[in-house]
């Protein structure tokens, strides 16, 4: 060790006292920093990566309400069929639109319930949630520790801060819906790029993450063109970026998606190419409606930003170049899903914790009125997140508990057969998933028409013409369901069917403060007695 000493500080003296000289790099520094925090597995202190686990967990039972139907028909329903051999598959799953590698994930926690004995309804309601809850926790550390790499803990602290007050977020990140997940992976593979000023190469992690998001969701690959673009101008060995980079990756993710769609289909399916062709190719989308191409910028966007909006606009003039690139990937993606007709919120969920980087920026460098700025935050997006996940729109998922009793109910089950039929917008309730016993079931059904039959009208819109019609056209004595479920708009429209056939109202179920067409402000359920 002496002879080390000397070698390296020359020094004569081995009993002479080494001073060694501080570093006063940035780069050292916060390396540092982080190795002194605490750091757990996921790049942060344990103590944040339980506090933001334990928030969505809250997060997570105070999301009681519905949102679209895909967060039940694209995920559980099918993992429900994967597990139990029994469920309802929509058209998009006879048409190869849609990839089991997302129900799977579901569908190994309900096998794993299963083993265990543990398959109630409500733990095959609550259990894939949570598992959701956890992983968006992980991903808001993520974002969190991202931050903190390119700028500095106060930063961080208020990207963190603003994520975890976005309404939105709250409103749909506990959702087994694929924008979920796809926000999810997308803020994973941020972790891995390679931002400007910063010292990691590029890395098949982040190619990875983004691989992922787009099996589970092949749009998803429009936030990323700008970010791999920008990156792949950059390389300076391009040809061995794509081969050694984008390649393997693509071809090991693609390849386990088509094994996987293989097993359940029971054939060879590239989902994410009838997907692409479907929605974006063919614009079928459009019969499940279209909006102005402007929709996004004027309505959807400001309302999944809510109050976040001056501090998003205050952040763009004041982050530092290296996130020009977030910002261009903002805005291409909206322009993207502007241009097709179809047009939903979740679809550009993904850029929101982009935005939140932006959001951040501008809290952190506010000089005066910081406090207040962060009270206006947390207490408006908390009103319309308490809001929208307890009130606005629980009818249709509370009225499955009506027919959970029905399947526990074993002396009914005896007596007679219950049946229930749904005279409601289709896919506006759960299904199997959040029964967990065969029920006879059915619904109002509304596939869109593949064959350029002009004059087509699903069976749901043909019902809505003429429902007293279509009731005593399509059910006679014999076909008669045990309980009718319907909307409170439609009963004085099928007052005579459901007098004349002995059907009394036995349930009435607040939904939304906001009916709107055929969706009423509360759901009746209707039993019918015996003479």
């Amino acid at each position: 060790m002496e002879k080390i000493k000397k070698r390296i500080f020359f020094r004569s003296d081995p009993t002479e006292t080494v001073k060694l000289r501080k570093r006063k790099s940035v780069l050292y520094s916060k390396r540092d920093a982080h190795l002194g925090s605490g750091e757990g597995f996921f790049g942060a202190s344990i103590y944040l990566v339980l506090f933001t686990v334990a928030v969505r967990v809250v997060n997570c039972f105070l999301v009681q309400t519905s949102f679209v139907p895909d967060e039940y028909w694209q995920s559980l329903e099918v993992a429900h069929r994967m597990v139990f051999n029994y469920g309802y598959l929509t058209w998009e799953w006879t048409e190869g639109l849609r990839g089991y590698s997302y129900p799977l994930f579901f569908a190994t926690i309900y096998k794993i319930l299963h083993i265990l004995k543990k398959d109630t309804v409500q733990l095959l309601i609550w259990v894939p949630r949570l598992a959701q809850s956890l992983l968006s926790a992980l991903a808001d550390v993520r974002l969190y520790c991202l931050v903190n790499t390119l700028e500095n803990a106060e930063t961080a602290k208020w990207v963190y801060f603003c994520q975890l007050c976005s309404w939105f977020t709250w409103y749909c990140c506990t959702r087994t819906l694929t924008n979920s997940m796809e926000t999810i992976l997308t803020v994973f593979a941020l972790n891995y790029y390679p931002f400007h000023g910063t010292h990691k190469k590029s890395s098949s992690k982040y190619l990875m993450w983004i691989a992922l998001a787009f099996i589970i969701r092949p749009t998803a690959v429009t936030v990323w063109l700008p970010l791999l673009f920008l990156n792949f101008s950059k390389e300076s060995e391009k040809i061995n970026f794509v081969i050694h980079h984008c390649v393997p990756v693509g071809f090991k993710i693609l390849g386990i998606s088509l094994i996987i769609d293989r097993v359940f289909f029971g054939k060879w399916v590239l989902v994410q190419l009838n997907f692409l062709q479907f929605n974006v190719l063919q614009n079928l989308g459009t019969f499940y409606g279209s909006h102005a191409w402007h929709w996004y910028f004027t309505q959807g966007f400001p309302v999944i930003l809510g109050t976040h909006m001056p501090f998003f606009i205050h952040g763009c003039f004041l982050t530092p170049k290296r996130y020009h690139v977030l910002l261009i990937a903002i805005f291409w993606t909206i322009l993207i899903h502007s241009l097709l007709s179809h047009k939903e919120f979740r679809f550009i969920y993904p850029v929101l914790p982009l935005c939140m980087v932006f959001c951040g920026h501008s809290l952190a460098n506010l000089k005066k009125w910081k406090k207040a700025a962060a009270a206006f935050l947390l207490v408006s997006n908390l009103l319309l997140a308490l809001y929208s996940g307890l009130i606005h729109q629980r009818g249709t998922l509370d009225v499955m508990k009506p027919i959970q009793e029905l399947c526990l109910n074993e002396s009914t089950l005896k007596e007679t057969e219950p049946s229930v039929l749904f005279l409601m917008p289709c896919h506006s309730t759960p299904f199997y998933s959040h029964t967990h016993c065969p029920v006879k079931m059915r619904f109002l059904e509304c596939p869109p028409d593949l064959t350029g039959n002009k004059s087509y009208i699903d069976e749901a819109d043909v019902f809505f013409m003429a429902p007293l019609n279509w009731l005593n056209r399509e059910l006679n004595q014999t076909l008669l369901p045990s309980h009718l479920i319907f909307f409170s708009v439609l009963e004085e429209e099928i007052v005579p069917f459901l007098a004349g056939n002995n059907y009394v109202k036995t349930t009435d179920l607040f939904h939304t403060h906001f009916p709107e067409g055929r969706i009423g402000s509360h759901i009746y359920i209707y039993e019918r007695k015996s003479k």
